[in-house]
């Protein structure tokens, strides 16, 4: 099956005044999930025990945010710029924010397991 990195299709699964996101569910077990984040706003920051993602950048430019989260105490131990055509490669149980830091829109897809069952 082929979709286009500029619309993986999906279903519509969060949007508010930060961002839209779309998550295509067609594998059984990756997801392929697309951010549009609005200029000067960021992602909720998360991360998830036993499993990795892939964070592809397609429009736009602004940072990513990596580091631990231990009960409500989070520590950010890389801050660094991504831009279009930057692959962010997240390891597993990683904290993972993105922060759209510019005046323009911040495009891009992650890629991830969508079973997470992983211990």
């Amino acid at each position: 099956m082929k979709i286009n990195i500029n619309d993986v299709g999906g279903a519509l699964v969060k949007e508010d005044d930060r961002y839209i996101v779309k998550d295509n569910t067609d594998l059984q077990n990756l997801v392929v999930s697309s951010t549009n984040l609005n200029p000067g706003k960021q992602t909720t920051g998360h991360f998830h025990a036993g499993q990795e993602e892939v964070y592809i950048f397609v429009k736009g430019m602004g940072r990513m945010l990596l580091g631990t989260q231990d009960a409500d105490d989070i520590t950010i131990n890389e801050d660094f710029a991504v831009r279009q055509g930057d692959v962010v490669l997240i390891e597993d149980g990683k904290f993972h924010r993105v922060v759209n830091d510019s005046e323009d829109e911040l495009y891009f897809v992650c890629v991830f397991d969508g079973n997470r069952t992983h211990q």
